[in-house]
């Protein structure tokens, strides 16, 4: 039984993330967070006092990282898997931000019942990436829930989207390069303008890997695709 000082259970790791002071905690053998949301964070437009919501905010690190890059007003985090929420919840606490952060354990597609329409300046995801029928799904079920659209889906993201941001709000996501497709003419049918689109490689010798997409509710047509994002060199050192 863990006791209620205890911070770190004996199923996670409390990790540095090489942001000041700031540590995360993460399941030791469950999904732990990749660069993605790193990237997605580093590629926000965020003016100060903006109202922001994370769709899948798994650990809490998009919020977190937010936090301590921009001024915002508040974030509120939405994680569907409770021992996710919860332990987020946690990792917010142990960085000082219950000020600024909520974590929200709930189906994103029951958020209606939580906010009213127009709610938010921001809303942005790394959500699952792959379809249920793409490629062996995880037997563990936090990795299989964060990698596969079992809980929520690519529609679901953008529907809840459109009706969280307010007009002329941004969305931000993150997304394999080989959807988007996908992304693009579902953010068009949500009437979520995109706006800002970068590729990003592993290194010059790569195939684009990730894409990372601003769209603009209620904007008008034209995309700006910026120049390419490449993580690491030749030598594997990284470039973020």
């Amino acid at each position: 039984m863990v006791r209620p000082y205890q911070i770190v259970k004996d199923d996670e790791t409390l990790d540095d993330l090489l942001c000041g002071d700031i540590k995360i905690l993460q399941k030791r053998n469950g999904y732990r967070f990749s660069i993605d949301p790193i990237l997605l964070v580093n590629f926000i437009d965020i003016p100060s006092g903006s109202s922001i919501i994370d769709l899948g905010t798994g650990c809490g690190v998009i919020p977190i990282l937010l936090a301590q890059k921009t001024k915002t007003g508040s974030i509120f985090g939405v994680e569907v898997q409770k021992d996710m929420a919860e332990m987020a919840n946690r990792s917010v606490e142990l960085n000082n931000l219950s000020g600024i952060i909520r974590i929200i354990h709930e189906d994103i597609n029951n958020l209606r019942g939580l906010f009213e329409t127009e709610s938010f300046d921001i809303v942005l995801s790394n959500p699952p990436y792959r379809k249920t029928d793409s490629g062996r799904i995880n037997p563990h079920s936090q990795k299989a829930v964060a990698r596969h659209e079992i809980m929520c889906s690519l529609n679901d993201i953008l529907t809840i989207s459109r009706y969280l941001v307010r007009p002329r709000g941004k969305v931000y996501l993150i997304f394999p390069v080989v959807r988007l497709g996908d992304v693009l003419s579902g953010l068009k049918e949500a009437t979520l303008e995109p706006k800002r689109l970068q590729i990003v490689y592993s290194n010059i010798n790569s195939e684009g890997k990730l894409v990372l997409i601003e769209a603009l509710k209620g904007g008008k047509a034209g995309l700006m695709v910026q120049r390419p994002l490449f993580t690491h060199d030749l030598a594997g050192k990284p470039n973020y």
